[in-house]
């Protein structure tokens, strides 16, 4: 059973409950307002995986954003399986891949042409929509073997990663749903001399009302059309409300470790109470393996053995984290 903490107006300093801290997603309920959602920031695992691959500060920020989504959509499964965000466009970053498997498991790399960044970058023109131009977002959640995968495609022409997921929410879920997100690269002092480390943070809050009178959004769209070209908030004042309290939220309050995520939460909802849940945590890991990738290269022919064969050896790196693994192709030739 989860663990539940109410945070109400008589503890504005919430003195005698604990935080969740950096890296755990923690859900959230706001009774009166039928509104449920979770939060998240992100810090020492982002840092890990933006660290390792050294990604240009753009890239690095667009890959933080599509992790902190992909762990917000990812903790809601409630079943063993994956959840993957993938965006396909013809942008300078062409290919975001960030996926989230139960309980905890995340890993995301990007894929950009070093070139055209340049090129953007000496222009003064970089944005999330010049980084990424046109494509789709993709929204895969893949429960295993056996099973038929479900999967959202979101156009990306002209739309950031924050608006793609709302849009993706009105077309597929059609639950009246809005998000925050929120990156900076934080520079901290140390022994060696100043530190820079990348932190992100989100909201995702949802309308989920018992009554099926509340329940009823009759704008929503049914994937027909341009969503853009209809008005898709339900009118109830209750979501109206978490709307406005939404666009309250200082991008700074989503990434700021004195705040944290059960703080922001009491700023955001004390006048009605908000239920707290116990944090899920979430961890850099990656599923890659030394068997895994045997077993592939055991696929191979003989002929795709020795073209994969550099320097005497083959040498396999994982993208997600750059984990290097080598073979002699003589393993292989008794199999072919």
């Amino acid at each position: 059973m989860l663990e539940t903490r109410q945070v109400t107006e008589h503890h504005p300093q919430l003195g005698e409950f604990g935080y969740a801290g950096d890296d755990h997603v923690v859900p959230f309920e706001v009774a009166p307002l039928d509104v449920r959602g979770r939060t998240v920031q992100l810090g020492p695992m982002l840092d890990a995986i933006l660290g390792r691959h050294e990604y240009p500060e753009p890239v690095a920020r667009l890959l933080a954003e599509a992790c902190v989504l992909t762990v917000l959509f990812g903790t809601a499964l409630k079943f063993e399986g994956k959840f993957i965000l993938q965006t396909r466009t013809d942008g300078p970053v062409d290919m975001l891949v960030a996926d989230f498997s139960t309980p905890s498991a995340l890993r995301a790399y990007a894929r950009f042409d070093p070139d055209r960044l340049e090129a953007l970058t000496a222009a003064g023109e970089i944005s999330q929509q010049t980084l990424l131009g046109n494509g789709v977002l993709a929204l895969t959640i893949d429960q295993g073997a056996h099973t038929q995968r479900y999967q959202g495609i979101v156009q990306l022409d002209g739309e950031t990663l924050e608006e793609a997921a709302r849009t993706y929410f009105r077309q597929s879920e059609q639950i009246p749903t809005d998000l925050r997100l929120s990156v900076a690269k934080l520079v901290t002092p140390g022994i060696g001399g100043p530190r820079e480390q990348w932190r992100a943070g989100g909201l995702l809050a949802q309308f989920l009302p018992q009554s099926p009178e509340r329940m009823r959004v009759p704008d929503i769209s049914g994937g027909d059309g341009d969503p853009r070209d209809e008005v898709h908030d339900p009118v109830d004042n209750s979501w109206q409300e978490l709307l406005a309290l939404l666009g309250t939220i200082e991008p700074t309050e989503l990434i700021d470790p004195t705040v944290g995520a059960e703080r922001l939460l009491y700023r955001l909802f004390h006048e009605h109470g908000v239920r707290v849940f116990g944090g899920v945590p979430v961890a850099d890991q990656c599923s890659c393996s030394r068997e895994k990738i045997r077993g592939i290269l055991e696929g191979f022919s003989a002929q795709e053995i020795k073209d994969s064969t550099e320097d005497g050896g083959i040498h396999v790196a994982c993208e997600f984290c750059s984990t290097q693994y080598d073979f002699d192709p003589a393993e292989f030739a008794a199999a072919q």
